[in-house]
């Protein structure tokens, strides 16, 4: 016999691909069930949260997962993965909650056969997972109570256009939404004639849109449903606060009662909140909101102030919260500004959930208009201005297509702009092959004269790959972070931060992934334009196992 040697070679697997999770939130404090939606082969994959307190234990059935949350974890949102040595999923969005979570219990397509939800204000963790379903609660109203009903779905980033429908047990028709100004997603209020049960339907249609027009169902579809009957916040008078000072802020809302409350909100920025937004949930709300934070006052508009005599008075920093709420309405805010000083105007309107297409202008103390944009950030409009001369000047706000009503809200907000940095990555994971390089490309989006010259580094490698920092010139727009790793790099799989750091004051940024995205094919959106959360700084990176064996002897 004569032997010869040959070369064999290890296929590597797919990347775990994650779709979902069911249901999308998770109790803290005990042991949860929770069933992975995607392909995962092989089975179990690893699971990896953004903080410290989660515990993932795989079943067997090669589909469910015991996650238990410690107590210490920090309610709300949580950014989830499963990861191999081959690679890693999208991250995907948990919920922790210190209640106990109600959980769809099918069948509940019958109208006549609901599942009853008794008690609220109430959270239910639902699926639409088969086509044609259709999702029936029964909850009890008495007369003058309002039922606020709400559903997280697309901006967890279902792929599921979901509808609510409100009807009577004899399936009279009291109420429905598609979608709400935010998102995708809808919210349906309404206000019992008389004390009795009644029935919120749940169902969808495919998103992106297909050409076949009817009601959607698929395992991916999984949707929280709210619903109160108590007080629900949806937004506060002003609409914003002002960092390191306290606001007097007036709720607003559902089933609040008279006189409006109102409290004082001191903000805090924590780094899970979406930057320029404060988390704010005051005692007696199950819900937190977010509110824009600015560096000066947060006014409220006084009426009438249309015209330049009626105009009131915005100061720099400052913001004033108003409302359009007569058609034809416009409403004037005078300022001074020296020659050559530069300023930022900006109207938040529809980004904070109300129906207004804004458009913004300024003119100068003659009436002239000197400049007007739309449609700048979203529907929202936004400008750099330079005064031309010394003087009084007005930011005029309007409404492009010249309705009016009190829910028309907007925050003008101006300020002496300052220079900022923002650091992005094009995707959420990266891998290198032994014995190759990986060249990831950071982008820096500099503004309002941000100059300094950058460092960039990766931390959380393993120190067995060579990653030198890279510099970036003051005028830079991008920089090639090189990552090799050497023939004999085990295998790993694990997050990381890419970090740039101003060369001069050594304060640091940490570079994100926008998982929103603002794609369209053929006029068919794609992607998710918003979500519950939106960034993710922890990125993914492999150190992918070697394909190559040690030769062996062949007959």
């Amino acid at each position: 016999m004569v032997l010869t040697a040959s070369t064999t070679f290890i296929a590597r697997s797919a990347a775990p691909v994650l779709d979902h999770l069911f249901p999308s939130a998770v109790q803290s404090g005990v042991t949860n069930t929770v069933t992975l939606i995607g392909k995962f082969d092989p089975w179990p994959p690893l699971l990896w949260a953004d903080s410290p307190g989660f515990t993932f234990l795989p079943a067997t059935n090669a589909s469910d997962v015991r996650v238990v949350v410690s107590p210490d974890v920090r309610p709300g949102l949580h950014w989830v993965r499963a990861h191999s040595r081959d690679g890693a999923s999208n991250p995907h969005l948990l919920v922790v909650t210190p209640d106990r979570l109600t959980l769809e219990q099918e069948p509940n397509d019958d109208l006549q056969k609901p599942q009853s939800v008794s008690v609220l204000p109430a959270v239910v963790e639902g699926r639409l997972e088969k086509s044609g379903d259709v999702d029936s609660y029964a909850v009890p109203l008495k007369r003058g109570e309002t039922l606020v009903a709400w559903i997280d779905a697309y901006t967890l980033m279902t792929s599921m256009d979901q509808a609510l429908r409100l009807v009577t047990t004899s399936n009279v028709q009291m109420a429905w939404n598609h979608d709400s100004v935010r998102s995708f997603d809808p919210l349906m209020t309404w206000t019992a004639d008389q004390d009795g049960t009644y029935v919120v339907q749940v169902f969808g249609f495919a998103y992106p849109a297909e050409s076949e027009v009817r009601f959607a169902g698929s395992p991916k579809g999984v949707y929280r449903l709210h619903l109160s009957n108590g007080p629900v916040l949806q937004h506060t008078l002003p609409l914003g606060a002002q960092r390191g000072a306290s606001t007097s802020l007036e709720l607003r809302g559902w089933n609040l009662g008279t006189p409006r409350p109102a409290v004082s909100f001191q903000p805090t920025e924590p780094e899970w909140i979406r930057p320029g937004f404060a988390e704010f949930q005051p005692a007696g709300f199950r819900d937190a909101i977010e509110i824009p934070l600015g560096d000066g006052l947060e006014g409220i508009e006084s009426e009438p102030n249309d015209t330049r005599d009626q105009a009131g008075v915005i100061s720099i920093p400052g913001a004033v919260s108003g409302d359009l709420n007569r058609p034809g309405d416009v409403d004037r805010f005078r300022f001074t500004a020296k020659k050559g000083e530069v300023l930022a105007l900006e109207v938040q309107a529809a980004r904070l959930g109300f129906p207004l297409d804004a458009w913004l202008k300024v003119e100068d103390a003659a009436g002239k208009e000197l400049v007007r944009v739309d449609d700048t950030v979203g529907a929202d409009p936004k400008l750099d201005w330079t005064a031309p001369q010394d003087g009084s000047f007005f930011a005029v706000v309007g409404n492009l297509v010249g309705s009016g009503g009190t829910d028309l809200r907007y925050r003008l907000q101006l300020r002496r702009p300052t220079p900022a940095l923002q650091v992005s990555l094009a995707d959420h994971a990266f891998a290198v092959e032994p014995g190759k390089t990986n060249n990831i490309k950071v982008t820096f989006a500099r503004t309002h004269g941000f100059n300094s010259p950058l460092r960039i580094r990766a931390a959380g490698l393993p120190t067995e790959l060579i990653a030198p920092p890279v510099e970036a010139a003051a005028a830079a727009a991008d920089a090639t972070l090189k990552v090799f790793a050497p023939t004999n790099a085990s295998p790993f799989s694990g997050a990381i931060q890419i970090i740039a750091t101003e060369t001069g004051s050594g304060r640091e940024h940490t570079a994100t992934h926008s998982l929103a995205s603002t794609g369209e094919n053929n006029g068919v959106p794609q992607g998710f334009s918003r979500l519950l959360r939106e960034q993710i700084s922890q990125i993914w990176f492999n150190v992918l196992p070697s394909t190559n064996s040690v030769p062996k002897p062949k007959p």
